[in-house]
């Protein structure tokens, strides 16, 4: 169980009284970094380990969720480590090109100036002042939280090295025709004057207005309803139903577009829903993607009515208004003509709002550059299929193949300076040519690149292997590709997880990025509502880590995180963590005073007390759970094990059980010592990896070697001693069953009883030093009378409380809860006896009096011994 007893003895130098987070982990960290202990070695001969950072934006800050996924990786690639793996944490940061332009707009903006007065060379020299004076804050506060990176492997996705790797695959993509030049419609933000992805548009119910316009003059009308009537413009048809009787008449022929002086045709077309309002829709094909669609089958022209800030470019009076402006004006200008047929508002509706600024987005006809992804979704659903890939919880399976089973084409042009220009040049001709990085591109008069910058998450979607060297095959890339395991978020499987898939197969060979998806939920308030700094909730890590110390918010984070589920946590839970720092503090403090050592081989178990080969049992028992709750990802799980172990079985009860033997001394307090020692030792070793810092700092006293970073993971030595569980479980019956009558009895904690023990031919026995120092048993003088009596565990434990309660009011207080137990007992059984009310009653609320009705019968019969045992008047 241990593996490193060969080496120095402890020094057990003595540990301050209390334990300051803020004064060792810094320093710690520091040391750490120092001595390389994070670094990863491609030539090594170890089993590799490779987990890359999901990047943070350079524009942004450690918060709760960044500080929650790296606790989890930290703990992964920690234990890793220890097991004997080369292990990578790959860092680095992206350069989040829309996010980080309207950084430093703002700053620009602050000066009087825009991009445009610098022009596009001097504005992104700018961009890269702002990261190297802005851009290192994550770095810091990664450092604070403990996080165990590479850092001598630090990238950024606009390095030399990713760039190279950008230019690469999209001349590849390129030249298999997966990459190509359309006009579509595409999301566009006005205020970031920039295309967006589908995923980078949020949805949400906004009040609107919902128009019904006629159009058209008598029996040739039709009328159409909208939320976005300044759209009308742009109209080039109406469209309905091809069996739709009600329109058959008109299909063919044109009617009136009112306000505009035009006439457009009614098509027939099945998109449309005869069911749904008038079984009529307006078709404006250069602000739709529906209509789009619709005007491609039937060769309908594109009129664009907004410019790229959504300022109506046509039609006189409206020409030079906002949209917003626009609608109400052209809803005004129907209406004077009689051509509002209904109005309704508010009308709740979903309207898609830019990620990044909030702004309504506006469909609009672009011509953008797209990824064809049909063959890599197709390859990346099928890596998942087919078991090269596992998704953790299995579950979560559905979600990501109901994405890329569905997966549009891919718009990846941004109308951004920031950020990885597309390599490719437009000629004097109309020539277009895609140059790769050690290409020479084409010079001459007449040759342009092209201004349009690539989406984000397409250099983002290459990291697993551009990080590690790609194109070239370096050592790194043959050594840490393909990652062992991706944790991140279930929020960005579809913008990062799908992508990585894509890229990763098509790049290397069909090699998937990573072999295990390990999903997580998001973190919200203790209330279990979303953390924003709108709803006032939102929670800085630092300030939690100034105030409770970094182990503290770790260990709370990773005590919640069940995959695939949202994580609530209040600063009552950090608090509670940072007393579980302190009780493992206080306690090696206290075993370290008191003979627990790691120095020689363990004793033979005949030597041993049944307390020793208890706890040893016990511990061999908890390394095997916590190892099957790491392999599962059961962050949870293996924090709460870790708990109860340290704090309930070790502390609670070991040492507690053990003091009158240390206090003893002799030969059987050093047997204990060692015991104690090997625990402590292999308990401190299994909580690094979530709790770093304090079990550095105790673990390196208690052994006196260089850091638990280093040392072994613990195995289980098989060691397992059932008949010593069963001793101690009845010691723990006596203590627990005791304690529970005198504070039923009003007794305090430390207020000393007169007692008398029948232990005799029990496994009890041996214990009963330990049983009365636990529950404040003093031995039975003269003049013992005893007034209560308790059975418990196979023994008798007679208690003398003469002189300490008020007997009668005692009766009074236990016969009234008598009263109250048997009272919910009987209304349980009368629920659970009527059949109609099963019948109806869901399984939960049925399951809850099923559990009343055990806890009453418990209550009955624990008040009940307790009015037995009360001393007679």
């Amino acid at each position: 169980m241990t593996e490193n007893t060969q080496q120095t003895p402890a020094s057990n130098p003595e540990l301050p009284t209390q334990y300051a987070p803020a004064e060792v982990e810094g320093k710690l960290y520091e040391r750490w970094v120092e001595r390389g202990y994070f670094e990863a070695d491609a030539t090594s001969d170890k089993p590799p380990f490779t987990v890359v950072i999901p990047p943070p934006n350079v524009t942004g800050s450690l918060h709760l969720g960044h500080a929650f996924e790296h606790t989890l990786i930290d703990a992964l690639t920690r234990r890793k480590r220890m097991q004997g793996f080369e292990t990578l944490w790959q860092p680095g940061m992206d350069h989040a090109g829309i996010a980080t332009q309207n950084v430093v707009e703002r700053e620009l903006a602050k000066e009087g100036k825009s991009r445009h007065d610098l022009g596009r060379e001097a504005f992104i020299d700018r961009v890269w002042q702002w990261k190297g004076e802005s851009g290192g804050q994550i770095s810091g506060q990664m450092r604070r939280l403990g996080d165990g990176v590479a850092w001598t492997r630090e990238r950024f996705t606009m390095d030399e090295g990713l760039s190279q790797a950008v230019q690469t695959i999209f001349k590849k993509l390129y030249d298999d025709e997966l990459i190509y030049r359309a006009e579509r419609i595409i999301n566009w933000c006005p205020r970031c004057l920039t295309a967006i992805s589908d995923i980078e548009v949020e949805y949400q119910d906004d009040d609107g207005e919902l128009v019904s316009i006629r159009y058209g003059e008598g029996e040739d009308s039709i009328v159409v309803a909208t939320t976005r009537a300044e759209t009308m413009l742009g109209d080039t048809a109406v469209a309905v139903h091809p069996e739709d009787d009600r329109y058959k008449h008109l299909v063919g022929k044109e009617i009136e577009l009112p306000l505009t002086g035009r006439r457009i045709p009614v098509v027939a077309d099945e998109h449309v829903d005869p069911e749904f309002g008038t079984g009529a829709v307006k078709v404006t094909p250069a602000h739709d993607p529906n209509d789009f669609e619709i005007g491609q089958r039937h060769g309908l022209p594109s009129l664009a009515v907004m410019d790229e800030h959504a300022i109506i470019t046509t039609h006189g009076p409206f020409q030079g208004l906002d949209r917003l402006e626009a609608r109400s004006a052209i809803v005004g200008a129907l209406r004077a003509e009689g051509r509002i047929v209904a109005e309704k508002r508010p009308y709740v509706h979903s309207v898609g709002h830019c990620s990044r600024c909030k702004t309504t987005i506006e469909p609009r006809l672009s011509m953008q550059w797209w990824v064809k992804v049909g063959p890599l979704a197709k390859a990346a659903g099928d890596a998942v299929r087919d078991g090269r890939v596992k998704i953790h919880p299995q579950e979560m399976e559905k979600r990501y193949f109901d994405w890329v089973d569905n997966l549009h084409d891919w718009c990846i042009s941004r109308q951004l300076w920031w950020g990885h220009r597309i390599p490719v040049w437009y000629g004097p001709d109309g020539e277009i040519v895609c140059v790769g990085p050690d290409e020479q591109p084409p010079s001459g008069e007449g040759w342009t690149q092209e201004t349009d910058v690539l989406d984000t998450w397409f250099s983002s979607g290459l990291w697993p292997f551009s990080t590690l060297g790609w194109p070239e095959q370096t050592e790194s890339l043959a050594k840490f590709y393909p990652n062992s395991v991706l944790v991140t978020g279930y929020d960005i499987l579809f913008f990062w997880v799908a992508r990585m898939m894509m890229f990763g197969l098509y790049a290397m060979d069909g090699t998937p990025p990573f072999h295990t998806i390990a999903l997580h939920g998001m973190v919200r308030d203790q209330f279990g509502k979303k953390m924003s700094k709108s709803f006032g909730n939102a929670v800085n890590p630092l300030d939690w880590m100034d105030k409770y110390g970094s182990d503290a918010l770790r260990f709370t984070l990773a005590r919640g995180a069940n995959p695939g589920v949202d994580v609530p946590i209040g600063e009552d839970w950090v608090q509670g963590s940072r007393n579980f720092a302190n009780k493992i503090w206080n306690a090696t403090r206290f075993a370290l005073m008191n003979g627990a050592t790691i120095e020689g081989e363990l004793p033979d178990p005949s030597q041993m007390s049944a307390t020793d080969r208890w706890i040893l049992s016990k511990l061999n028992k908890t390394v095997a759970e916590v190892d099957a709750f790491y392999d599962d990802f059961q962050f949870s799980k293996l924090s709460e094990a870790l708990f109860h172990f340290a704090w309930d079985e070790v502390f609670d009860w070991y040492v507690e059980l053990s003091k009158t033997t240390f206090f003893a001394g002799g030969e059987q307090a050093k047997v204990s010592g060692r015991v104690l020692g090997e625990v402590l030792d292999v308990m401190l070793r299994l909580l690094h990896p979530v709790v770093p810092f304090v079990t550095e700092t105790l673990w390196t006293s208690l052994t006196g070697r260089e850091s638990v970073v280093i040392a072994d993971w613990p195995k289980d030595s098989g060691f397992r001693d059932e008949a010593a569980e069963q001793e101690i479980e009845l010691v723990q019956q006596v203590v627990t069953e005791v304690r529970r009558f005198r504070s039923d009895q009003g007794l305090q904690p430390g207020q000393k009883v007169p007692a008398e023990f029948t232990l005799t031919g029990t496994a009890l026995a041996p214990h009963e030093a330990a049983i009365r120092q636990l529950l404040r048993l003093q031995p039975a003088g003269d003049g013992f009378h005893a007034t209560a009596s308790l059975p418990v565990a196979g023994a008798t434990v007679a208690l003398d409380l003469s002189g300490t309660i008020d007997v009668e009011a005692e009766r009074k207080r236990l016969t009234k809860d008598l009263g109250a137990a048997e009272k919910e007992k009987a209304q349980a059984n009368a629920k659970l006896g009527n059949e109609a009310f099963l019948a109806k009653a869901p399984d939960n609320v049925v399951d809850k009096i099923r559990t009343r009705l055990t806890k009453a019968d418990a209550d009955i019969a624990r008040i009940t011994a307790q009015l037995a045992n009360l001393p007679q008047s």
